[in-house]
């Protein structure tokens, strides 16, 4: 039996189910989620995100990921998502927040004024050192699971031309604090005076390196002012860029396999 989903599921009706009590107003598909079937459900309640993991892998990803939400939500100064997990009558699981109102930091960073670009360096840099600062001395288990075994997980699902010395210099740098493991542009939002009110998506999360979540903001494209408020908040410059590299490596893996796999997702943000 599978215990993932597909576009073929009958998923309005899961939708229907998980809200007997709310009037469905409008459904979107967000073409851009690479890890699940993301659907933003508009109610007379407000508007919320259905997660549905697309493989296996992600079944039991996105159960860490709802454990990793709950443990960290007020533990920063910046808001995250409150996450609920559910499972359908197959015993599938799948995930749903409220959506967080606002904009994502990649659809707004060309657009910015000098003061509020540089203003979203440091308060990224700000949640990265808050996460990084939180006791996991009660933390649950699936909070704990190191970045570095999910990335060489994911790689080895997903992708065949393994790159080894990544992931041993990956698992070499490797803390046992918490980050966030997929933290870009599209995960940062801001409100409607460009200033950044949370972060979301922690599906990658769990313990490692600090330094991994400052090399995987500066791995992909963005304004050099950015980058360099950025990284003028943190010491080690040599290991963030050996780091930067690694995340480039494992980006161009998995895309590989969205492309082959799911055409109908939109890597434009790459």
């Amino acid at each position: 039996m599978a215990i993932f989903f597909t576009n073929d599921d009958p998923l309005d009706k899961i939708i229907a189910a998980t809200f007997p009590e709310k009037k469905i107003i409008d459904t979107k598909h967000i073409l851009t989620g690479w890890t699940n079937i993301v659907i933003e459900v508009s109610t007379n309640g407000g508007n919320y995100f259905f997660r549905f993991p697309r493989n296996p892998f992600w079944s039991k990803m996105i159960v860490k990921d709802a454990a990793v939400c709950n443990f960290v939500d007020g533990k920063t100064s910046f808001y995250t998502p409150q996450m609920e997990l559910h499972y359908d009558e197959k015993g599938r699981p799948f995930s749903v927040h409220q959506k967080i109102e606002g904009y994502t930091l990649g659809d707004r960073i060309y657009h910015l004024s000098h003061t509020a670009l540089t203003g979203a360096a440091y308060d990224v840099a700000k949640f990265i050192k808050e996460l990084s600062g939180i006791d996991l001395s009660r933390a649950p288990e699936e909070v704990k699971y190191p970045l570095s075994n999910f990335l060489h997980e994911l790689d080895y699902e997903h992708y065949k031309k393994h790159i080894d010395t990544d992931h041993e210099y990956i698992k070499a740098t490797e803390t046992r604090q918490m980050v966030h493991g997929d933290l870009n542009l599209g995960n940062i939002l801001l409100d409607e005076n460009d200033k950044v009110i949370g972060v979301i998506d922690f599906c990658f999360a769990g313990t490692g390196n600090p330094n991994m979540d400052v090399a995987r903001m500066v791995s992909r494209p963005a304004p050099k002012e950015f980058e360099e408020v950025l990284l003028s908040q943190f010491n080690d410059s040599g290991e963030i860029e050996r780091m930067r590299t690694a995340w480039k490596h494992i980006d161009a893996g998995y895309a590989e396999h969205i492309r082959t796999n799911f055409p109908e997702i939109n890597l434009n943000q790459l």
